[in-house]
């Protein structure tokens, strides 16, 4: 007996009662508040199992062993997920400081999310139910960390995380048709170590897979460790992934291919679920949760980004191939975010990883995969891909057309590359959001300048940006001004870069920075493996990379000026 349309998956012993459960048969554990939103992952996990006919109970936060305990024990399995962010992420800053805040937590201030959670979530189950059913662990933390990965934190090398936590299986990547497959199998009692997105510890490696250099090897040689890395970055897409397996201390991690992706038309039926874009009670008797306010009236148009930039780890969480929904899908959940009684008639954002990706992707991808040889907007946009902005501009003149809505922001990032790319449309779509999509400012993220760092960041030169600029300038009726968000210290990066990032800035983009951040290398990216090794990831020769955080921090100081720090800085583009 599923959960009534519209109510929240129960969060307590009181609303399994209501709905005459004596128990869950899947519990979910997560590292934030629960948010029943499209946009939050245990949420579509659990609303998507809820569909096939499982009831599923979620835990938010869990601090002891009370907490863990409130639902009792799942009869199928507990998933596990550290929250919307690596909990470390999320925990600490680029200077390994604490952070106060948490966008995710009621209250907004970080008291409720244990490092490293996914251990800490598991590491409470086990002792509170000994022995119990299977723990899976999925989201963001684990799809990062789910083989050998160099941690910030501590500074080394680490073990898969299923190891670490002790846990049974993992899933990563976008696990909504795996999880289902999952829960059935063990329903039936058949077995679960086919399906696709999952991973286990064995006792031998398995016959057919690619057999990855060991993690001790990684430990002593670190070229051993960009090896084992570039096999693990190349078998990620559903299309053309093998299986892999990594021997850990005497035992095997067996990875199994990625999961397919969603077709537009199982992207339309998740996104119509009967998400309440609520917190719990619970959650929200304790404080407002600001994470919030940003995602109950916004849009998700699609997943998968192909631009691969080197410091981003979404390549190996939701793909590198984008999937769009439909328009008329988008415009319906629109239509229903109009009946909430909290809009005020703005829809906060229209977008995904990178919001002008949607509705266009190289047919080649979908029947055979991504290119091994080659990426798609590096070191320039390829030719088979057909950048194509009409879609989007169809789409968003609907959603400004509804009856309800005043405004229809474009907050997710942009690529001002693919601008230029379109000769038919890309002006037409920079004139269209500029006259109805933003407020006071566009933001873009050129990251750097200097073409040397930016070819290691795996982005454009500076060239496109001053395309941009001059495209932005000649169509900018309302005198609108740039945001530009900017990296310091990121492998390559001397302080000598930053000096003639601070001189474009001043001479060519005619602005003082107001965003600049210190490269935080986040598990799982080729930026992480230059910042561990210090080699070029793909010639493998030394470069230079900066790790003392005082000069760190100095290369962010170089780019911001002391009135920006006053607080009366401004950008004039």
């Amino acid at each position: 007996m599923a959960s009534k349309p519209n109510a929240f998956l129960p969060a307590t012993k009181e609303e399994m009662r209501a709905l005459g459960w004596k128990q869950c048969d899947i519990i979910l554990v997560s590292g934030d508040a629960y948010i029943d939103s499209p946009f939050m992952g245990v949420a579509v996990v659990g609303r998507v199992l809820e569909r096939a006919g499982f009831n599923v109970g979620v835990i938010a936060q869990p601090m002891n062993e009370e907490d863990i305990a409130r639902l009792g024990e799942p009869r199928l399995f507990w998933g596990v997920s550290g929250g919307s962010v690596d909990s470390m992420v999320s925990n600490y800053t680029a200077s390994k400081k604490f952070r106060n805040d948490d966008d995710y937590t009621p209250g907004g201030k970080n008291t409720k999310r244990p490092d490293r959670a996914s251990i800490a979530y598991t590491n409470l189950i086990r002792r509170v139910f000994k022995p119990t059913v299977p723990i899976m662990l999925g989201g963001i933390e684990a799809s990062l960390r789910r083989t050998t990965h160099y941690d910030f934190w501590s500074n080394k090398l680490r073990r898969p995380l299923i190891l670490d936590a002790k846990a049974d299986y993992l899933l990563y990547g976008m696990a909504d048709n795996s999880v289902v497959e999952f829960a059935r199998a063990l329903e039936k009692g058949e077995g679960i170590e086919a399906v696709q997105g999952l991973c286990y510890v064995a006792k031998a490696p398995k016959e057919g897979y690619l057999t990855l250099p060991s993690f001790s090897a990684c430990v002593k040689d670190p070229l051993v460790f960009m090896e084992m890395f570039d096999l693990f970055y190349h078998n990620n897409d559903p299309m053309s992934a093998k299986g892999l397996c990594q021997e850990v201390d005497g035992r095997y991690v067996v990875q199994n291919p990625p999961a397919r992706y969603l077709t537009p038309e199982e992207m339309d039926e998740v996104s119509a679920l009967p998400f309440t874009r609520e917190a719990h009670p619970c959650d929200l008797a304790q404080g407002e949760i600001r994470a919030l306010e940003t995602i109950r009236f916004s849009l998700s148009t699609h997943q998968g980004c192909y631009g691969e930039c080197n410091f981003c780890a979404i390549s190996v969480h939701q793909g590198r191939t984008v999937r769009s929904r439909s328009e008329a899908s988008i415009v319906e959940e629109a239509t229903q975010l109009t009946q909430h009684p909290k809009f005020k008639g703005i829809i906060h954002d229209v977008g995904g990883p990178t919001a002008n990706m949607y509705g266009y992707e190289c047919a080649k991808k979908f029947k055979k995969g991504t290119c091994e040889d080659k990426t798609c907007l590096f070191p320039f946009t390829c030719k088979a891909m057909p950048v194509n902005h009409a879609r989007q501009i169809t789409l968003l003149r609907k959603l400004r057309a509804l009856p309800k809505v005043r405004k229809a922001f474009i907050a997710s990032g942009i690529r001002y590359d693919l601008i230029a790319e379109d000769k038919a449309h890309g002006e037409a779509y920079l004139k269209e959001i500029l006259e109805h999509h933003i407020s006071g400012q566009m933001k873009v993220a050129p990251e750097h300048i200097d073409d040397e760092v930016l070819s290691l960041m795996g982005k454009p030169g500076k060239a496109s940006l001053v395309r941009f600029k001059a495209l932005f300038d000649k169509l900018n009726p309302k005198k609108q001004f740039l945001t530009y968000y900017l990296i310091a210290a990121h492998p390559g990066c001397e302080e000598r870069h930053m000096h003639s990032l601070k001189e474009f800035a001043s001479t060519v983009l005619k602005m003082n920075p107001e965003q600049a951040q210190i490269f935080i290398p986040t598990p799982s990216t080729y930026s992480t493996l230059m910042y561990y090794t210090g080699r070029h990831y793909l010639t493998r020769k030394p470069i230079f990379v900066e790790k003392e955080m005082g000069k760190k921090e100095r290369q962010k100081q170089i780019v911001i000026t002391k009135e920006h720090l006053a607080g009366r800085g401004r950008m004039d583009g």
